[in-house]
């Protein structure tokens, strides 16, 4: 069981938004002492400044991993979850830039190596959204905007990384419960989520006999950044009390996942998903 409490009306006016501006605070920390699921592993996390990403990478370190960090430009919440994987005894290195870009991509992964000495789980996780409950109204600039951070920086990231990645590698990539159920005042959102689902199998097929695995985690309404960055303030109140569960999940709850399909507990899994979304029944 999990503490519940009660979200607030609160908005932010960027995107992404800064966890440290939120009330209350996501919940990242690991509920479990490490077991070494992890050790002697270098893993490259986008987005890994806050929400899931900052847990993933809290949780990736408690399990003996050193962690690349790679974020737009939120420099402060990126700077407090370097402190947070240097205080659970691990090595951190902090990327900033756009990932959407190709060249940065590139140079992103070369300065994981360089500073690691190799790469062996990739975390696909940047992503961008807004409301557009009117097509008619989505503008070319904020479609291409939500087309690079959401699908083009999964394909450069992993161009980059593929030279590295050795057989038992794994890759993870974010999706959504909106690319299975759809949600109509998350068009292009959606749109970018079913498009790095079917990235993940589509990959996961192609790299299988090079023992590289390819999976997906697919959230529900989780209390990220995102959401006070992307709705009005009235609807951020009791986000996610209408899920099965009754509450937004942890961005916690969530890191698991991940941990399952980049260890060896994931060994036998590739071109799946897993759905920590409270309880939503959705398609497989």
């Amino acid at each position: 069981m999990t503490n519940d409490p009660k979200i607030p009306a609160q908005e932010q006016d960027r995107m992404p938004a800064d966890e440290h501006e939120m009330t209350p605070a996501p919940d990242y920390e690991p509920r479990h002492p490490g077991v070494g699921k992890l050790k002697g592993k270098v893993a490259f996390i986008s987005g890994g400044d806050s929400g899931i990403g900052r847990a993933v990478s809290v949780l990736f370190a408690r399990e003996g991993a050193k962690v690349a960090i790679a974020y737009l430009e939120e420099s402060e919440d990126a700077q407090k979850t370097k402190e947070l994987v240097e205080a659970e005894g691990s090595e951190a290195l902090l990327i900033e830039g756009d990932l959407g870009k190709k060249a940065h991509a590139d140079t992103a992964i070369a300065k994981t190596v360089e500073q690691f000495g190799k790469l062996d789980i990739v975390i696909n996780n940047c992503a961008q959204q807004w409301l557009d409950e009117d097509l008619t109204e989505l503008s070319e600039e904020r479609l291409r905007r939500t087309m690079d951070s959401n699908v083009m920086s999964y394909f450069f990231v992993t161009q980059a990384a593929l030279p590295h990645l050795k057989e038992g590698a794994s890759i993870v990539n974010t999706s959504s419960v909106n690319a299975f159920a759809g949600m109509g005042s998350l068009i292009a959102y959606s749109t970018t989520r079913g498009a790095s689902l079917a990235f993940s199998r589509s990959l996961a097929s192609n790299l299988a006999d090079k023992g590289i695995r390819v999976n997906t985690v697919a959230p529900g309404p989780i209390w990220t950044p995102f959401i006070p960055g992307t709705m009005p303030a009235e609807q951020v109140e009791d986000f996610g009390s209408g899920t099965p569960l009754g509450r937004a999940g942890q961005p916690w709850e969530v890191a698991t996942a991940y941990l399952f399909f980049a260890s060896s507990d994931g060994n036998y899994y590739t071109g799946q998903t897993l759905h920590p979304n409270g309880g939503m029944v959705v398609g497989a």
